[in-house]
């Protein structure tokens, strides 16, 4: 029988910050074509772990395989290139641009170039592959439900709008796996529930998404599996409803109400 694949295979990894391990001897495997929440309190590491996963941190040590290529400690743009890009806790998004131009900036390692094709170009009338970016950056602002807001400044557009904003500008790189650090943070019940239904259809269409998330029960409807983080260690792994029983998850929650 042939084993499930996966995308993402994190071998005992560990960030140290002094004497402090912000990550220490993480384990986690992520099957292709699902979502892989990881949860835990505040200062349980999550972000800590998605920044060593995409390079914006180096490990102290451990391995970290993007489809059995070990990216530990490479460059973000290297890892990207690969096929893992991320939406970021706090929005990170570039204020004085429109929707669509921070959406073209995210398609920009999909794009290719040169010395030749600038040669080429006529003046004033756009390339092929600038007509193309601009049609699949409008294309994932109509799906994100921001069409109508291509041409606002990005510091003009409320804070859901602005996440939804990032979700698009992640999509614009074609990425194997989507990491989504708190993607509903602010939005309201029904804007949390569209949100959900983008992940699944993603997740169907064959976007793998690795999801921290502190709104349980969004977590506990949409996810695959889930992986629980508290100071910085794996104390549980499985699916929803083998993760809400687990008796360490509920401590480290301070009581079952969280997990509802």
């Amino acid at each position: 029988m042939t084993a499930v694949a996966t995308i993402l295979e994190v071998e005992n990894l560990s960030r140290r910050f002094g004497g402090y391990f912000a990550v220490a001897e993480m384990n986690i495997s992520v099957k292709r074509n699902s979502i892989h929440a990881v949860i835990g309190p505040n200062g349980a590491g999550k972000t800590t772990l998605f920044n060593l996963i995409t390079g914006v941190l180096p490990p102290t040590e451990g391995r970290i395989l993007v489809g059995g290529t070990d990216v530990a400690g490479a460059r973000p743009d290297r890892i990207a290139r690969l096929g893992v890009v991320r939406t970021f806790q706090g929005v990170r998004l570039f204020p004085s641009m429109t929707a669509l131009e921070n959406v073209l900036v995210g398609r920009f390692c999909r794009t290719s170039g040169g010395y030749l094709a600038a040669l080429a170009r006529i003046p004033g009338r756009p390339s092929a592959t600038e007509s193309g970016a601009r049609r699949r950056a409008k294309e994932l602002l109509d799906r994100v439900g921001l069409a109508a807001r291509a041409n606002m400044l990005a510091s003009e557009l409320a804070l859901a709008d602005q996440r939804r904003l990032e979700i698009a500008r992640a999509l614009a790189a074609d990425p194997q796996l989507l990491l989504l650090d708190e993607p509903v943070a602010g939005m309201n019940p029904v804007e949390v529930h569209e949100a959900g239904e983008l992940f699944k259809t993603l997740r169907d269409e064959g976007t793998t998404i690795l999801l921290t998330e502190h709104h349980m029960s969004l977590v506990m409807a949409i996810s695959d599996c889930v992986t629980v983080m508290n100071y910085g260690r794996k104390i549980a792994e499985g699916s929803p409803e083998e993760v809400k029983r687990n008796p360490e998850v509920l401590t480290a929650y301070l009581g079952s109400e969280v997990m509802t």
